[in-house]
């Protein structure tokens, strides 16, 4: 029984030893994280700024606090009123290619329709369709094979979308009704999965990008069937997709243009991770002295 009560003892000891020790663990992961967000802000706005300098954005300020003054990813540009929607596009572009940046967005300026800035999506959507309505995407005769004279264009388009990043982006191709159709339709999606995989290869998630080949069956209004110019890629950012909350990620202001989704406070997540890793420790910690237990009980039954 001596030896029963000192294993139950040892037992016990240990287990206070083991969820301590995860709770302190835990303790500090957290108070670390919180210590690093406003170096890790600190290194986006300097690389930020950086970008702005070799892109062009002379007079935008990257703001990376919400309303409420606290960190985020997620940044909102101010000023550059006198830059071209070109050069707002490259400028978004270059800043959302900064890694580790979240969804970034133009705050709204004067002139501009009031539905576009609530709408983010519809703001890309818009700076796409600009691109697109003088130039075209072109492939080589009856292929899929990208015109090298087009991958100046998809890089534009790929700048254009990366604002809207964790928007689903469909890439729809489309045919004149000349030929086969079952050929057409095979022939649009191929064009289709082209442009997606050159994205991909502009940085775009292809996770993020739906290719779909829709043959004749959409033609341009007014255009005939049959006229080549129904032959083109079309893009359509159909539904946002929030991004997966950071340690440092906050909500940002209510109703502003770049709001990517309401995440926790951070000292909440920081609550919520000391609840959850005092819970596992002390779990561990019974289950080390359940066990140590059993094994005693063994050995005194077999005393």
């Amino acid at each position: 029984m001596t030896t029963q009560r000192a294993a139950t003892h040892r037992a016990r000891v240990l287990a206070v030893v083991v969820a301590s020790a995860v709770l302190a663990s835990g303790a500090g992961t957290a108070a670390a994280m919180r210590w690093r967000a406003p170096a890790m802000i600190a290194q986006l706005q300097e690389q930020t700024q950086a970008a702005l300098v070799t892109v062009g954005g002379r007079g935008v300020v990257a703001r990376f606090t919400d309303a409420a003054g606290q960190a985020t990813r997620h940044p909102l540009l101010l000023g550059g009123a006198g830059l071209s929607n070109a050069r707002r596009v490259a400028v978004a572009g270059a800043v959302a290619a900064v890694p580790g940046m979240g969804g970034v967005h133009w705050a709204p300026r004067a002139g501009v329709v009031a539905a576009e800035n609530a709408d983010p999506l519809r703001a890309c959507q818009a700076q796409v369709e600009g691109l697109l309505k003088t130039r075209s995407i072109r492939f080589a005769e009856a292929s899929a094979a990208i015109d090298p004279g087009s991958h100046g264009l998809i890089a534009e388009v790929a700048n254009g979308l990366r604002p809207c990043g964790g928007a689903i982006i469909a890439v729809i191709g489309h045919t004149d009704a000349k030929g086969d159709e079952a050929a057409n339709l095979t022939l649009s999606r191929e064009r289709a999965l082209a442009v997606r995989n050159a994205l991909g290869r502009q940085g775009i998630d292809l996770a993020q990008i739906r290719a779909k080949g829709l043959g004749s069956a959409r033609p341009v209004p007014g255009l005939a069937a049959d006229d080549p110019a129904n032959r083109r890629i079309e893009f359509a950012l159909i539904a946002p997709v929030s991004p997966q909350p950071t340690v440092i990620d906050t909500p940002d202001p209510a109703g502003s243009p770049d709001s990517p989704g309401q995440s926790m406070p951070l000292w909440l997540e920081i609550a919520v991770l000391l609840g959850l890793t005092y819970g596992l420790g002390i779990s561990i910690g019974y289950g080390v002295w359940g066990g140590r237990l059993r094994a005693g009980e063994q050995v005194s039954a077999q005393d």
